[in-house]
């Protein structure tokens, strides 16, 4: 087992192998990627509309409007966690300019099916205590807070059906179990 203390929740689920960890290439250029980028500001998630995103991610989960801009060609729409600046969080429409309205169109169904290729994962101190406010909000879960090695968890899906899960973190560093006990909960 390994622990995974301070590397976040994502390293917990999707841990890279010890071989992988430790192999380094000469010359790979790693060096020079680390002054290049300083954080992520930006992410994107597609919704169908624009004013039922921000009903549900700030009137229901308490985000709040980072920007809201007409463009001309598009609406410009950011939510951030109160009291964070970044990540922004997109709200994009499928559509121009970024599609031609075919592309536009698949990209609305995939988005339908839960299957549009984003997701956010949303770190509380508190995963029963929110779960039990969301639901009282009128929020529909996927799945109920659940103990697991890297913390307590649950799953929703926004309204067009984009996988939500927020986390709480265990009390001290996350140790990862040794693949077999994990096949074996499985």
């Amino acid at each position: 087992m390994r622990s995974l203390a301070g590397r976040g929740v994502i390293a917990a689920i999707c841990p890279v192998s010890e071989k992988a960890g430790s192999e380094k290439r000469a010359g790979s250029g790693a060096a020079s990627v680390r002054f290049m980028f300083k954080r992520v500001t930006h992410t994107f998630i597609y919704v169908l509309d624009q004013d039922q995103a921000l009903d549900f991610y700030v009137g229901k989960l308490g985000m709040v409007v980072h920007t809201d801009a007409d463009l001309g060609n598009m609406r410009w729409l950011t939510v951030v966690v109160p009291g964070q600046e970044t990540p922004q969080l997109v709200l994009l429409r499928p559509g121009a300019p970024l599609h031609d309205e075919a592309v536009a169109a698949r990209v609305r169904e995939l988005v339908a099916m839960g299957a549009a290729g984003g997701g956010l994962i949303f770190e509380t101190d508190d995963c029963r205590g929110t779960y039990e406010r969301l639901r009282a909000a009128g929020v529909q879960f996927t799945q109920e807070p659940t103990e697991h090695f890297y913390g307590t968890d649950c799953a929703l899906r926004d309204p067009f059906g984009n996988p939500i899960r927020f986390t709480q973190p265990p009390e001290g560093p996350v140790v990862v179990p040794a693949p077999e006990q994990l096949r074996n909960e499985a």
